[in-house]
């Protein structure tokens, strides 16, 4: 199947040539104040990139006539927005760009085609650049996006975190791939997200309902990953960067390339990540009423790897591009020891040997991605196909213990889950003036888990999904757009039935218990969206109402086992019903350069709210938690500031708030689990005079407040507030004549503070957030 659409792909692509006469675009790019000439420019016209050499010159080559618009970029200066038009000779052009005002906030505003495309818009989108990725940079890509008002990571301890927005997370968050949704096993509040964070260029973020594009688990929103330009003319980029971590002695490396050769473009990205237990500031934790002590403050068995690769290639002229994505996600995690059942107190493994080592528990996860993109360019419209297929395997293995009526069994091997993933996407985007276009498309998704493992919670199943849509974009008159859509979706699951395989006792005899059963659903549904986007001067406006909705899970529908990671007994509830989500989401930004305000409130109700409510009933020593459903309102929203008073400073404020409650059903009044507290950010950007051979020397400080969470569903518990301080350097290092490499330091908890995140995976042990972090990474391009 893999190699059959990759065949395919190319067969349809070897069609299309192109025989028109080409011309170029030659050019020099120099510093606006001191006129100096620029290296390392990025030079990029539509997803394609290049740089300016050691002299400051770039030329694209192979142009057909017509008009362009090219961005140059450069750290440390402001964005440069050029058109340029090719009629029947070469063109040379000369570029002025000036100093950057140390701009802090999520997103660069320019006019470029997608940020403009972000402004007309009338959901709550966020253009997120490989600047910023580059400067946030974390243990994981949630926690690198954290910062952002609105996003939040659900910690699993340092190696691994999950998405959540506006305190919506799970498959109520959408994580796209080079245009394809990232299934795997993200049910789990332990299962972490199979992606590369280095491999993703930029990042588009859509806050509030999106299923009418992105189709059932989008009603939270998305989080859209874009892979690295490449080089419009024939050449190769690249960068190596090397990482060290002090909390969890760290070594990490990440290598990635794109290139460009005529026609044919190639990326290719290795990552590999070895890392330790992590630290906490705490000599002990105590989990059912045991005390258990911490050696060196290490959480033990907190230990890790990480090992990635990625590779594509493609092909591209002015009406077909195609290209295949390859890629490969290895992961091997420890689970804190103590935290996977009281079974640690007899063990004879010495956790405390080696900081570095993973015994049980432990999981490995292994992702394997293939992934086609293909744009077909007609006068009026655009056809863009996208298929992908995907296999994750995961994998928990632990000591093997007897449990209740279960002997103790062979092995090691407690779950594992194989799940197979197909996935096509076609849309045309029809153009019928430059003021209107409709996009028609129709998706469609296959899934197939299984499962082995002398342990069970959810069966093994299959799943389909299908929708049909369309959405028009209409400029009413001088920038005020209107967008609407309709979208109709079907899904079915079938999960297969589940025995023990040991006896327990039923009544007065001894029996093969049913977990699971032969079963079969049925789901169908419509989304909708209707909105309006104006754009004066600095100013933007947006006010979107949608309705969203999502299929249950096969977890939700059939689960019916112990979840030793949450500590809980989980059983499914087969009568659930599809969620359905309205939201009302507005925005009104202003931007005049020197200052930046934004405000993004939302409402949000839900029909029929899926959750783990708990029982009085308990399992052994376990709670027993049911999925249930109850009406739930939530309404909240982010504000930010940003203060430029002189290019070399810059301070920005920004802060979210999410209220939720359960208007019926035995939890009524109260919220709803995982609900994030008030989340604060103050951050302050200095730019320094060059320093010897240090060049653009940056400091940044980031002060992030939570405030206390009281609001909880019991059993919940309370979480305290807290604030922590990040300080961060980073500086370009002119040692060479070009590629320069770039130095950042990072110091994260600077003072070594404990304190619990509500969202933490952790924390319903009573394990505080890792302790100080210092970091230093070092990026050579070439």
């Amino acid at each position: 199947m893999k190699y059959l659409l990759v065949g395919l792909v190319f067969t349809i692509g070897g069609f299309f040539g192109y025989g028109q006469k080409h011309f170029s675009i030659i050019g020099s790019v120099y510093d606006a104040d001191t006129k100096d000439l620029l290296p390392d420019v990025i030079v990029k016209l539509s997803q394609n990139i290049s740089r300016t050499n050691a002299g400051g010159s770039f030329v694209i080559n192979n142009l057909a006539p017509g008009s362009y618009t090219i961005q140059f970029e450069k750290l440390n200066y402001e964005i440069q927005i050029a058109s340029f038009g090719l009629a029947d000779r070469d063109i040379n052009v000369s570029i002025y760009l000036d100093k950057a005002a140390t701009k802090i906030d999520e997103v660069k505003i320019s006019q470029s085609s997608k940020e403009r495309l972000a402004r007309e818009s009338s959901a709550v989108t966020y253009e997120v650049t490989k600047d910023y990725l580059d400067q946030n940079r974390e243990n994981t890509l949630m926690q690198s996006l954290q910062n952002l008002p609105g996003i939040q990571a659900m910690g699993i301890g340092v190696g691994q975190s999950k998405p959540m927005i506006r305190g919506l997370g799970f498959n109520r968050v959408v994580v796209s791939q080079n245009g394809i949704k990232h299934e795997a096993q993200q049910w789990g509040s332990d299962h972490g997200l199979e992606i590369d964070q280095h491999d993703a260029g930029s990042i588009q973020i859509v806050k509030g309902p999106a299923s009418l594009l992105y189709g059932s688990d989008a009603l939270g929103g998305v989080i859209d990953l874009r892979p690295f330009s490449v080089p419009y003319s024939n050449g190769m980029v690249g960068s190596v960067q090397l990482l060290a971590e002090s909390n969890n002695n760290l070594l990490g490396t990440t290598v990635g390339m794109q290139a460009q050769k005529d026609r044919w473009l190639y990326r290719t990205r290795f990552t590999v990540n070895d890392y330790g237990d992590f630290k906490v500031p705490a000599d002990k934790i105590i989990y059912e009423n045991y005390v258990f002590d911490l050696s060196d403050k290490h959480l033990r068995n907190t230990a890790g790897t990480e090992k990635d690769m990625s590779f594509s290639f493609g092909y591209a002229d002015s009406s077909f591009k195609t290209e295949t994505f390859l890629s490969n996600y290895n992961a091997k995690n420890g689970f804190f020891a103590n935290a996977h059942g009281l079974e640690v107190r007899t063990s004879s493994i010495d956790y405390d040997h080696s900081d570095r080592d993973v015994h049980y528990p432990y999981h490995t996860v292994n992702h394997f991605k293939m992934i086609n993109n293909s744009t077909f360019i007609f006068d009026h419209h655009e056809l863009r196909l996208n298929v992908g297929f995907q296999n994750n395997i995961r994998e928990e293995h632990t000591e093997s213990v007897a449990h209740g009526y279960m002997p103790k069994p062979a092995g090691t091997l407690d779950r594992r889950y194989v799940k197979n993933t197909f996935t096509a996407d076609l849309r045309d985007e029809m153009k019928f003036t430059s003021k209107h276009s409709i996009i028609f498309g129709v998706n469609a998704e296959y899934q197939n888990n299984g499962i082995d493992g002398w342990g069970f919670l959810i069966p093994s199943y299959d799943r389909f999904t299908a929708g049909v849509y369309a959405y028009d974009k209409l400029e009413i008159h001088n920038n005020l757009f209107l967008h609407s859509g309709l979208r109709y979706d079907l899904g079915m699951i079938s999960t297969e039935s589940y025995y023990d395989w040991y006896p327990s006792l039923v009544g007065s005899d001894m029996a093969y218990l049913q977990r699971a059963s032969d079963s079969k659903f049925k789901f169908n549904n419509i989304s909708a969206v209707a909105g309006l986007s104006y754009i004066r001067n600095k100013t933007n406006y947006k006010i979107n109402i949608g309705k969203s909705f999502r299929i249950p899970l096969a977890s939700e529908l059939s689960s019916n086992g112990v979840n030793y990671h949450m500590f809980r007994y989980e059983k499914g509830n087969q009568d659930l019903k599809a969620e359905t989500s309205y939201q009302l989401d507005a925005e009104a930004s202003y931007d005049d350069g020197k200052l930046g305000l934004s405000l993004t409130p939302f409402i949000n109700y839900f029909d029929n709210y899926i959750y783990l409510n708990p029982i009085a009933n308990y399992f052994e020593t376990l709670q027993v938690y049911e999925y249930t459903q109850n009406k739930v309102f939530r309404a909240g929203g982010e504000i930010s500031a940003e203060y430029r008073p002189f290019k070399k400073l810059g301070i920005e404020a920004t802060a979210a708030y999410v209220y939720s409650r359960q208007t019926n059903g035995l939890k009524k009044g109260f919220t709803l689990p995982f609900s994030p507290p008030l989340r604060a950010l103050f951050s302050v950007n200095y730019l320094f005079n060059n320093i010897w051979f240090l060049q653009d020397l940056r400091l940044k400080t980031d002060f992030r407040f939570s405030g206390k969470q009281n609001n909880i569903v019991p059993p919940e518990r309370t979480t305290d507030g807290y604030g922590v301080l990040d300080v961060a350097l980073a500086a370009i290092i002119r040692v060479f004549k070009e590629h320069h490499p770039t130095i950042r330091l990072k110091i994260n908890n600077l003072f070594n503070q404990k304190y619990f995140d509500h969202l933490s995976f952790y924390r319903l042990i009573e394990v505080p957030q890792p302790g100080r972090n210092a970091s230093i990474s070092l990026t050579i391009p070439f």
